[in-house]
């Protein structure tokens, strides 16, 4: 087919004030525009984009280097349309970040996440986006085009806190807090696959109850009370597990003081993120088990190609709770972002191919 010159997109507009719950706070509009579409090694027609919470952040200037007359998005899967002959027609997933090919520490070239910033220039909330062949990699068969588009960003960021940092094996136990959280239920569905013993934190029973559906033991709710850690040995002891060998962790806080006593020596604390306070005081105590603290990120596109072929094995995908028609009605994402009561991830259906899944 022929490559267009232009693509709808959903672009990053000017701030104004904007009530959101309780606050009043400077807020970036968004809307969809006719921009043009640069020359590129491979060109995607974009047939499912999925949201993360860096869209939400972004709406509301609370993330670096934003572009206003940047298209927005970093998930997204779609049909090749124009490139190379062995990616010619295939279905890809878009890889959510440039700069960070294998090196197992860090990025090794010019880093950055796509979408709604100025670098790099494109996102996937677009009908169409134009990119190099290494940022694509081959959607899994198993996978709607909906499943698939939700994938990228959380898969590489669960893969690297589960498998490259916490290390997970078959037997291990594992605290994986903020369950509702895109990042943690993909981590929640590597490590049962990986055999591990998983347990879940959230503020949400129902959400608790839907992660023991996926294969966690128990859970329990993470509203802070003096009770907490005994109910989590309690929990333990319970299913005759003794202690836990990794945490994986996204809001950061009072954590390893009030998991230290039931945490195995040796154990690793992996946190990709700091809801709700931005330090973790590793204390004497902690020193003294031999326990590991470590940061995590979105990981490589080795990485995220890793997660892509472990997930084809076992036939894992991600849980899509809300499927929207068109980047016109993209805005309703934004809003349920905002209301934290999503047990999965919310994905515009930008084009249709026959054979979605869902």
């Amino acid at each position: 087919m022929s490559v267009p010159s232009t693509t709808r997109a959903l672009v990053l507009g000017s701030k104004s004030p904007r009530q959101l719950g309780d606050q009043t706070i400077q807020y970036h509009s968004a809307s969809v525009q006719d921009v043009p579409l640069p020359k590129a090694e491979v060109v995607v027609k974009i047939l499912c984009a999925g949201f993360n919470h860096r869209e939400l952040w972004i709406r509301k200037g609370l993330y670096p280097a934003i572009k206003e007359g940047s298209t927005m998005g970093a998930d997204g899967c779609g049909i090749v349309v124009s490139g190379p002959e062995h990616l010619l027609n295939k279905r890809v997933v878009i890889v959510p970040m440039v700069g960070w090919q294998s090196h197992p520490r860090g990025p090794d070239g010019k880093w950055g996440i796509i979408g709604g910033v100025s670098y790099p220039t494109y996102g996937t909330l677009s009908e169409y986006v134009a990119l190099d062949a290494k940022s694509v990699i081959l959607a899994p068969e198993h996978m709607s085009d909906e499943e698939a588009g939700a994938w990228g960003v959380g898969a590489v960021t669960a893969w690297r806190a589960v498998v490259t940092k916490a290390q997970i094996e078959k037997g291990h136990n594992i605290l994986i807090t903020g369950i509702g959280g895109g990042v943690a239920m993909i981590a929640l569905l590597f490590c049962v696959a990986l055999g591990a013993n998983v347990f879940v934190s959230s503020s949400n029973k129902q959400t608790i109850d839907w992660a023991v559906g996926l294969g966690a033991k128990g859970g329990l709710t993470s509203r802070p009370t003096e009770s907490w850690p005994k109910d989590l040995a309690a929990l333990l002891k319970e299913h005759n597990l003794n202690g836990l060998d990794a945490i994986i962790d996204s809001a950061g806080g009072d954590l390893l003081n009030k998991t230290g006593k039931i945490l195995n020596h040796g154990a690793k604390v992996v946190c990709y993120g700091m809801t709700a306070s931005p330090s973790i005081p590793l204390a004497m105590p902690g020193v003294l088990k031999n326990i590991e603290l470590l940061g995590s990120t979105m990981g490589s596109t080795a990485e995220l190609k890793a997660a892509t072929e472990f997930a084809a094995k076992h036939h894992l995908k991600p849980s899509v709770s809300t499927v929207l028609d068109g980047l016109e009605n993209a805005e309703p994402g934004f809003e349920l972002i905002q209301k934290g009561r999503e047990s999965g991830k919310i994905v515009v259906r930008v084009a249709v191919k026959n054979g979605s899944k869902l």
